[in-house]
């Protein structure tokens, strides 16, 4: 497996991966190629056999330079199951491009399982605490059905991350 910043020609196939995922948020494609052109520091990709099989999409808050907002983690059916989504995130954590990372943070739903189990694991790989606080209402995004979103926080990190 091979971690990597993302390039602008990857933009088409995130967007593609997330397509074929019944879990994720639906995004344009335009968006993907802005990530890769413009936030390739806070993105990684894995690859397979030259394939992109993962990745994970993110940025530094301007309010909160030390930290790392993780947006989107997704990972291709057949490389499921095999702790790439952690591996892609260690991966993620030692590219951060600030001068200190102190947090990792994302927003989840309160029934999603899946992301409250990697981000449960890398606070215990960290030697740290996670944190959930309300984020978004469910009211706040209108007419588009959506359940709430909570703040995850990860944090605070030591210098000895890996």
């Amino acid at each position: 497996m091979n971690f990597r910043k993302p390039r602008v020609e990857d933009g088409a196939k995130l967007r593609e991966l997330v397509a074929n995922s019944q879990e994720m948020d639906d995004n344009s494609c335009y968006l993907y190629l802005l990530l890769c052109q413009d936030f390739a520091d806070t993105c990684v990709v894995a690859e397979l056999d030259g394939a992109i099989v993962g990745f994970v999409t993110g940025y530094v808050p301007p309010q909160r330079p030390s930290s790392l907002f993780v947006w989107q983690v997704v990972v291709a059916p057949e490389a499921r199951r095999q702790g790439l989504a952690k591996r892609m995130l260690d991966a993620l954590i030692r590219q951060f491009p600030g001068e200190k990372l102190e947090f990792v943070e994302a927003t989840i739903t309160p029934d999603n399982v899946p992301s409250r189990s990697l981000f449960n694991a890398l606070a215990r790989s960290l030697h740290t605490e996670i944190n959930y606080t309300p984020y978004f209402r469910a009211d706040h995004f209108g007419n588009f059905a959506h359940d709430p979103e909570e703040l995850c926080r990860v944090g605070p990190i030591g210098p000895e991350r890996e």
